[in-house]
């Protein structure tokens, strides 16, 4: 980054922290899903990474222990998928309004 940049990012640090805090309300309703057991579980995650539902169909439910323990590995790792789509938004959302810094001003604006 140049002098210059900088200096326009100081400039405008209030204008873009008020774009930022758009960004992240707008990131609240904004969902994704991750899955795994070819859909056997399935998570609904929002932007702003908090696990909304998790979906279980019956087929994934048995009465051996085993299965409880692949269940279980299956939940992780939907929830795994879905947090990591979500971070993906957010990331993609904030460089958006940051023009790619966002990384670099996780400190100054969220």
């Amino acid at each position: 980054m140049d002098i210059n940049s900088m200096g326009d990012l100081l400039k405008n640090a209030h204008k873009i922290r008020k774009q930022i805090d758009s960004v992240q309300t707008d990131l609240k309703d904004r969902v994704v899903e991750g899955n795994a057991g070819g859909g056997l579980v399935t998570v609904l995650v929002n932007g702003q990474q908090e696990v909304l539902k998790l979906t279980i169909k019956p087929d994934a439910v048995s009465k051996d222990p085993e299965d409880i323990e692949l269940l279980e590995d299956m939940i992780l790792a939907a929830i795994s998928q879905g947090l990591e789509k979500a971070q993906e938004l957010k990331n993609t959302e904030i460089n958006k309004v940051t023009g790619g810094l966002g990384d670099s001003l996780s400190g100054l604006f969220f």
